[in-house]
């Protein structure tokens, strides 16, 4: 459905892509990935042809309309959310904008009369009879309520615009899908749903995200970015990551046998081609693991950074309780009346409708905002370590990396402090680098370092995937897993909160829910606890 013919795009001296050769089919959905700054969301633009190639050209069946999920949250503000839904069939919107005007003409002639007839013909064939209807039900599925249907978007909160810009991307059954980070800002049921929609979407449809659960859950195929060329891969990010994982091993044992090599690799294929029939499309899918061979899988040539956590010494029995405590903001309850004990080695995951609240919870409990009512306690020997959601003040200095690294550790040594900068990523000059100019992934490294120092027994992450790439993503939830001490942590990444989290606690302004011993799947599969969600929510 789309051709894309040795496609290169270059700025100034730097190439981003050159000679990508590529061909995109109906009925898949493809993941499309790469390092932070490869090109991912560019290439969707080259595709939705807001970007000129350098060279070559991308080529879209005659008549097949591509939907793009817009960035721009205030491209809109003057509009109503109803008519900022139905914008995004471009086609549907304008014979509406055009009947309407014709209408209100004071001078209404047979002419426009013909008109109207013609463009009602259109209008049928489109459903345009239910558009207003379907783009009400997209709303509702995606947490927009029937009332904000009629105001203008320049009144909804920057969570609330996202959501609605989804629910234009997704309105009219376009033929070709183009999503760049689509989870943003949506909670766990509507990112569940958003799930259920792409699964069933017939058309093609290329998404970006760093959520490595929803690539898994909605892929059929992976687009690699890599070296400035696009690989594609049959099967989902873990596929794609497993068999890149064990190519490049394989490359690296140069002395073992090319026959045990090829048993390997292919009792690999055949164990992902079993498992293709739990996903969607999935008899397609397994034909083409099948003819896939050995040649076809190369190793990636991104490098993961290393998230290791240490404790100078284990807590004591005693960790953290909370009695009674409750915050408001504005007059809003944010929480109220928390009563929990937090026990040596938990690994507690921190759920909740507004992010706020669980940001608030955090800073009360390491000292940096104060509390309405009730009290907390740390265990005597508890050494925390805060990776914070906004963490612009640790960065407004003129030190270079390793000069503000040092600042948390009493060995100062340039070597010992390198060591911590290159297990994410910082070698060399890029260890000179002043901490102002860093991007928000780089900081996110800088501030792993930092805990990763501190060796602490309890760590309190606040969203920390924000502004990672994926093999970062990776590399810090291998990190959790293996750490042997407490932690507190909220995060909107599915596979985090499922692998790491022993405990989920849910906070409403209504109360909480704790579940001791659940994993994230068992506890959304609990249809007792969604249901009083929901009723929590309300």
């Amino acid at each position: 459905m789309i051709s894309v013919s040795n496609v290169s795009l270059q700025y100034g001296q730097r190439k981003l892509f050159s000679g990508v050769n590529i061909d995109f089919q109906i009925g898949n959905c493809y993941g499309l990935i790469g390092a932070n700054g490869s090109g991912k969301s560019t290439f969707l633009k080259i595709l939705s042809g807001e970007v000129e190639t350098t060279t070559g050209e991308v080529s879209v069946v005659p008549g097949k309309r591509i939907s793009v999920l817009k960035q721009d949250q205030f491209a809109y503000d003057e509009c109503t959310v109803l008519t900022t839904v139905i914008m995004g069939h471009k086609r549907l919107y304008d014979i509406m904008a055009e009947k309407e005007a014709l209408y209100a003409k004071p001078n209404f002639s047979n002419e426009d009369g013909m008109r109207i007839a013609d463009l009602d013909h259109e209008f049928l064939e489109m459903n345009g009879w239910d558009a207003e209807s379907d783009a009400a039900k997209l709303l509702s599925y995606l947490g927009i309520s029937e009332e904000l249907s009629s105001v203008q978007m320049k009144q909804l909160e920057a969570g609330q615009k996202v959501r609605v810009l989804l629910a234009q991307a997704l309105f009219g059954n376009p033929d070709i899908l183009l999503l760049d980070e689509p989870t943003n800002h949506l909670d766990v049921e509507t990112s569940m749903w958003l799930e259920e929609f792409l699964c069933d979407f017939e058309n093609l449809a290329i998404v970006v995200s760093h959520d490595r659960h929803f690539l898994d859950k909605v892929c059929t195929h992976i687009a690699d970015i890599d070296y400035g060329k696009i690989q594609l891969y049959p099967g989902n990010f873990t596929y794609w990551l497993e068999s890149s994982q064990l190519a490049l091993k394989q490359r690296s044992e140069a002395n073992k046998k090319i026959e045990e090599k090829r048993k390997e690799m292919q009792e690999f294929i055949a164990r992902f081609s079993a498992n293709a029939s739990k996903s969607r499309q999935a008899t397609s899918r397994k034909k083409i693991l099948e003819k896939l061979t050995i040649e076809n899988i190369k190793p990636s040539s991104r490098k993961y950074p290393y998230a290791g956590f240490e404790q100078e010494r284990e807590l004591g029995n005693d960790c953290l309780i909370i009695n009674n405590l409750s915050k408001s903001v504005d007059g809003k309850i944010m929480f109220e009346n928390l009563n929990i004990t937090i026990e040596k080695g938990d690994k507690v995951a921190f759920l909740g409708p507004n992010d706020l609240t669980k940001t608030l919870l955090f800073q009360i409990l390491m000292g940096e905002a104060p509390v309405d009512s009730g009290n907390f306690k740390w265990g005597y020997s508890a050494n925390r370590a805060y990776y914070p959601r906004d963490n612009t003040k640790y960065f407004e200095t003129d030190l270079n990396i390793i000069d503000w690294l040092r600042q948390y550790t009493t060995n100062t040594d340039e070597n010992f402090v390198r060591g911590f900068l290159g297990r994410m990523l910082f070698t060399g000059d890029e260890s000179l680098k002043p901490v102002k100019v860093l991007s928000g992934g780089e900081k996110v490294r800088c501030m792993l370092a930092r805990m990763m120092l501190q060796q602490a027994n309890v760590l309190i992450f606040d969203e920390p995937t924000n502004h990672l790439d994926l093999e970062s993503i990776t590399s810090l939830n291998r990190g959790l897993e293996k750490f042997k001490g407490t932690i507190l942590f909220s995060s909107h990444d599915h596979e985090l909160i499922q692998t790491v989290a022993t405990r989920i606690i849910e906070i409403t302004p209504k109360g909480y829910i704790d579940r001791i011993h659940t994993t994230f799947d068992e506890y959304l599969a609990n249809q007792e606890i969604r249901e009083k969600l929901h009723l929590l929510y309300a």
